[in-house]
């Protein structure tokens, strides 16, 4: 399965956006990083987000799916756009007090193929909730799309297979051993949407 945009044409859409930042960041699984990728800027822009996509669409084929889901915030328009491109109507999930759930008048008819889109994934927290919630609503979550895999280097994060388009190795570090916050120039600050991505 190749894919259908090189990195340098996307890390040139993160680039152009604004959305290679610098600095010190807290993740959404609580790490502590360095680099920081903020998707929303990138996708704030429809066709680059109908780009994107459109290239995560031709990673799968449409016959094997029923259903698009994603874990909001990060995950909403990227699993939107995939929908779009392969025809698939498409839902979410989101948090209430700390807790992944299906609101809003979702429901997932019992064994839903559902393929899982998310912007970026580090450790995979988000999508596992996801998964989660899929599976308690009679879903059967297959496969997981991501635009950019910031640990590309981990196993082991899914239970299904997963692709991106952008593989980043991005140095991260556990709170209490990270040496941004033993310099203390630099607050560390959560730019995204469970306080990062």
């Amino acid at each position: 399965m190749s894919n259908p945009l090189s990195q340098q044409t996307i890390l040139a859409m993160y680039r152009d956006s604004g959305a290679l930042l610098e600095g010190h960041f807290i993740l959404s699984s609580g790490r502590h990083s360095a680099n920081y990728l903020q998707s929303a800027l990138v996708l704030a822009h429809p066709e680059r987000a109908q780009t994107l996509g459109g290239a995560l669409a031709r990673l799968v084929d449409r016959g094997d799916y029923d259903l698009v889901v994603s874990p909001a915030l990060g995950g909403l328009i990227i699993g939107h756009e995939v929908a779009r491109a392969l025809g698939l109507p498409f839902i979410f999930t989101e948090r209430k007090q700390g807790e992944m759930q299906l609101r809003r008048g979702f429901t997932i008819p019992a064994d839903t193929r559902v393929l899982v889109v998310e912007d970026v994934i580090t450790t995979g927290g988000s999508v596992r909730e996801c998964m989660t919630v899929v599976r308690a609503h009679g879903g059967n979550p297959t496969r997981v799309l991501a635009v950019v895999d910031r640990a590309p280097t981990s196993e082991g994060r899914f239970s299904v297979p997963h692709h991106t388009l952008l593989a980043m190795d991005v140095q991260t570090y556990a709170a209490d051993h990270c040496p941004l916050c033993q310099q203390g120039t630099l607050p560390a600050v959560k730019p995204g949407s469970r306080g990062a991505a």
